[in-house]
């Protein structure tokens, strides 16, 4: 928390998760940041959560805060105007069609901007990291048929497919992930090249 405004040119894009969208001190925090900030929707799914975070990151708020020369301050955010929902999934995903709509309703109800990024992984992929593919090919689908809602997106990739544990005195594998299951080098390409094809379209 007390870190942001240190290190904030640093930072041109951030993302709050799903099990901190809803803390007070993380909503504040990015408040005072001024590049786009994306809250997931809950782990049950729920966008609610991620709309109230977006408004109250556009407000003011204070809090101590060291400078860009490292001395604490009492700082007051200005807000930030670029808060937006990261559709995770939940207990079922919620990247589909309907679902993108309805988050986007709830931040119309509201009068926030109606665009979203979509988190190919998580809840989205049901934990079966391969399944990114599928949801990609559902978001081009999407994006061909005019939908301007999407923003951006999440895609968990690395060079080498899959996951490893970490094993006292055991090697291990050169770009294989250590924490959650990715997309291999070859099968990202892949992605980037669908997505690149679909957005063409809106030129």
């Amino acid at each position: 928390m007390v870190t942001g405004q240190f290190i904030a040119d640093l930072i041109s894009w951030g993302a709050i998760g799903a099990r901190t969208t809803e803390s007070q001190i993380h909503r504040e925090m990015a408040s005072a940041l001024s590049c786009p900030v994306g809250f997931k929707n809950g782990t049950d799914g729920n966008t609610r959560i991620a709309v109230d975070a977006i408004r109250a990151s556009r407000a003011s708020h204070m809090f101590l805060s060291p400078d860009k020369q490292g001395q604490m301050t009492i700082y007051q955010t200005s807000g930030n105007p670029y808060g937006h929902i990261i559709m995770r999934g939940g207990k079922q995903p919620n990247y589909h069609a309907e679902d993108i709509a309805a988050a986007c309703d709830a931040l119309r109800e509201f009068d926030l901007p109606e665009q979203l990024v979509v988190d190919f992984s998580h809840g989205n992929c049901q934990k079966q990291h391969r399944r990114q593919l599928e949801v990609c090919a559902d978001i081009c689908q999407q994006i061909r048929a005019g939908s301007t809602s999407i923003a951006g997106i999440m895609a968990e990739s690395f060079l080498q497919e899959g996951t490893q544990k970490v094993v006292a005195g055991q090697p291990l594998t050169r770009g294989q992930s250590i924490t959650d299951p990715c997309l291999s080098w070859e099968d990202s390409e892949r992605l980037l090249a669908e997505l690149a094809a679909a957005t063409a379209t809106r030129l």
